[in-house]
């Protein structure tokens, strides 16, 4: 599964000025391999190839690409050993996550393998005698997909399953901190019977392949999920060619623990949103609300739960949470914590990076934190969770929504009403009530504000894959 070269047009090819980027195991720091450092006219290589194969892909019977996406799910079943162990050695994770998140890239692939076959248009009242009225449901055409490093196999089926189900050709681009997961994607294409050129992969520097992908008027579709500076970045850089887009960008979520919530599935639910990843997840619990009532209580089993998680490197035996991603992520967290004490946070466990190899930082929780400060106003993503008080449920609710941010939030509380109100009161695209972990291939996942536009998963998942036609059958009348 571990590949060295961009795939395009179903051929395992270098970079067309042979260039190549370096890749680190962000546990060790070692050196793993090698990609290419692909240049603008490999994107437009890619760019060409996709377009080809759009036509005849795009006239295939549904069940014959409903066919393609079974096999690929068989292809990722299979090889879901091999392909975790990869996830793992490039990106950090546990190796329990890392088989996870193969499991869940499965999962997309079988949910749009079995939605392929319902994407249908329908019959309007006319408002005319003697004519049909009708809507039909086509691809868009060409997509680009531009995935992060911290789900580098997952992010990639969320994107490719839906768009290959619609009818959609690919060219994806991993993120170069985790290429390898990215370029496994060609060979399980390859193995499934794909067509050559109905999906591509480029790796290289996000800029350069960015710009080209943006400025092709044959790329009819970018799908992006990073941070919320450069989707804005490729926003602007879509009006040019006038792009159809989805944004998954940055999150902050609040977790919100009310006095009557249960205490022990309250910090349960914290932890798994928290430190899942190394806090290295969008929709991470960003910041800890806890009622008076229950504040302490909750606080110090919290910390406790925290000192007891097992860092070290991801194919270590127990290993809870691995390393950051590179340096410069250690050196964010590190600033957030640092902030956060300058400006009279208390530091209860944690609170620095770990002198060892590799980026490690050490599970952190910190208390008396304020909304004004770095580690309330922006995504942390990292092992970091800022605990604060809250008295009403208004008070919370305004906190909770005064960022420009709305990914998704958690609400624990053992009240039906304030269950619902909560639900309808956060700005964000997900609510978990009661529930930590909450994403899954049948439901829609996406957030509002600056978090982003469109929806992955769900039926609504194809939907940005699709472009609606209407037509006008006249000439009907007796």
């Amino acid at each position: 599964m571990k590949h060295h070269l961009n795939y395009i047009a179903g051929t395992w090819v270098p970079a067309s000025q042979g260039g190549c980027t370096p890749v680190t195991n962000p546990a060790t720091g070692e050196v793993i391999g090698h990609v290419p450092d692909s240049t603008v006219d490999d994107a437009h290589r890619a760019i060409t190839a996709a377009r080809a194969a759009f036509g005849p892909f795009r006239d295939l019977l549904a069940l014959e690409r409903a066919d393609l996406l079974w096999a690929l799910h068989g292809q990722i079943q299979r090889h879901a050993k091999d392909l975790a162990a990869l996830v793992t050695e490039e990106q950090g994770k546990p190796l329990d996550e890392a088989k996870a998140e193969i499991g869940m890239s499965a999962a997309y692939v079988r949910w749009y393998a079995e939605e392929a076959r319902r994407i249908a248009g329908e019959g309007i009242a006319s408002a005319w005698r003697g004519r049909h009225l009708m809507t039909l449901r086509q691809p868009v055409g060409v997509v680009a997909a531009i995935t992060p490093w911290n789900f580098p196999s997952s992010m990639l089926a969320r994107k490719i399953a839906p768009a290959l189900a619609a009818g959609c050709t690919v060219i994806a681009k991993p993120a170069p901190q985790t290429p390898f997961s990215g370029l496994a994607w060609g060979a399980l294409c390859d193995a499934a019977g794909l067509p050559p050129g109905v999906v591509n992969i480029l790796t290289g520097d996000g800029a350069t392949l960015g710009g080209a992908l943006m400025a092709h008027e044959d790329v009819r579709k970018i799908t992006f999920t990073g941070s919320t500076a450069v989707g804005k970045i490729l926003i602007a850089q879509s009006a040019a060619t006038v792009k159809k887009l989805s944004m998954e960008l940055g999150g902050n979520a609040p977790f919100i623990v009310f006095d009557d919530a249960d205490l022990e599935s309250a910090v349960a639910g914290a932890i798994a949103a928290k430190f899942r990843n190394a806090g290295q997840t969008c929709v991470c619990a960003n910041r800890i609300y806890v009622q008076d009532g229950i504040h302490d209580a909750f606080l110090s089993r919290f910390v406790a739960a925290v000192q007891a998680l097992r860092l070290g490197p991801g194919t270590a035996p127990g290993v809870e949470i691995g390393p950051l991603i590179d340096r410069a992520a250690v050196e964010k967290v590190a600033a957030c914590v640092q902030d956060a004490r300058a400006h009279g946070a208390t530091v209860l466990t944690g609170g620095a990076a770990l002198d060892r190899p590799g980026h490690f930082f050490a599970p952190t929780v910190l208390s008396d934190v304020t909304d004004t400060m770095l580690c309330a106003r922006h995504e942390i993503f990292g092992p970091v969770a800022p605990v604060m008080r809250f008295a009403t449920e208004a008070e919370v609710v305004a906190r909770a929504n005064d960022v420009r941010a709305g990914l998704a939030g958690y609400v624990y509380t053992r009240d039906l009403g304030r269950a619902f109100r909560m639900s309808q009161a956060l700005d964000c695209g997900i609510v978990g009530v009661n529930e930590g972990v909450v994403t899954t291939e049948v439901a829609p996942f996406g957030g509002v504000k600056e978090s982003g536009s469109g929806r992955e998963g769900g039926r609504e998942g194809v939907e940005d894959y699709l472009e609606t036609k209407y037509v006008c059958i006249g000439g009907l009348g007796a």
